[in-house]
């Protein structure tokens, strides 16, 4: 038993009741410790003490997504295989396009950092217009192709597809891409088709996480668009493919670890919850 005087307040009640919406008369979404403590008649440290001992956050909120393609098994067993386990004697690249970068220029000159005061910028900016950067990952060496393009239909991926096969011109490639509609135009698919040494795997649908790319477009987010300020698309583009030219200096290997089964299984996990009330 614990020392000191016995709690006089049952924390799993404090719990049940924040895990129920709050009364209407309210007028909120979820509870704070302080509209909790108020409607229970006790102190607000009591309320904030009983969600840390259960866990209980009701300020966060995330999302989720459940992908509905029948073939789901199929496809991330595949996409995952070559994640863990690539083929001999060929590439494996994650390709897609990053679309919409905005060319964004702010009204007033960036403050830099100093010493105690971190780097400062106008909210206001002007807009320049956009661009799509394209992107194959290799996943073994972490190098990217790329090319910016002003859209990204599938006139702009096709000749993406052939500007990666220009780059690796004698080995077999096995392309991860997700499923948009210009990737499976017609045009797109007879060119694959007349290359045979071009391989395709499409993550599911709803499944784009698969694709590491993805990982990689976050990186160039923050470290090269998130913060710049672009006077012109131009600019913009050409500080893209600076920062390409850097990383593919540096550049390090994107592993994989998670299997197929660990994935599926977190995918068909029954979101009902058995805490008693």
């Amino acid at each position: 038993p614990r020392s000191g005087r016995p709690r006089r307040v049952d924390h799993a009640r404090i719990v049940s009741v924040t895990l129920a919406p709050p009364p209407k008369k309210y007028g909120v979404t979820h509870w704070s410790t302080r509209l909790l403590a108020r409607h229970l008649g006790i102190g607000n440290r009591t309320v904030a003490t009983a969600w840390r001992e259960y866990g209980v956050q009701p300020w966060r909120a995330e999302t989720f997504k459940f992908s509905t393609d029948p073939e789901l098994v199929a496809k991330v067993t595949d996409v995952v295989g070559l994640y863990l386990e690539p083929p001999q004697n060929a590439i494996v690249l994650c390709v897609d396009e990053k679309s919409q970068i905005q060319a964004l220029d702010r009204t007033a000159p960036l403050l830099p950092m100093q010493p105690g005061l971190p780097e400062r910028r106008t909210h206001d900016y002007r807009r320049h217009g956009t661009s799509t950067l394209f992107a194959a990952l290799e996943i073994a060496t972490g190098k990217v192709t790329a090319a910016c393009k002003p859209r990204h239909r599938h006139q702009e991926f096709l000749a993406f597809l052939k500007q990666v096969a220009r780059a690796y011109p004698d080995q077999d490639l096995h392309l991860v891409m997700d499923n948009y509609a210009a990737h499976k135009k017609a045009q797109v698919r007879d060119w694959l088709s007349a290359n045979p040494r071009i391989h395709v795997h499409f993550t599911p649908t709803s499944g784009s996480w698969l694709n590491l790319v993805e990982v990689w477009f976050g990186i160039i987010e923050r470290q090269a668009i998130h913060r710049g300020s672009f006077g012109s698309v131009k600019d913009l583009n050409a500080k893209i493919r600076a920062f390409i030219d850097g990383w593919n200096d540096r550049c390090h290997p994107f592993t994989w670890t998670k299997t197929a089964d660990d994935i599926l299984k977190k995918a068909n996990r029954q979101t009902t919850s058995n805490t008693a009330h």
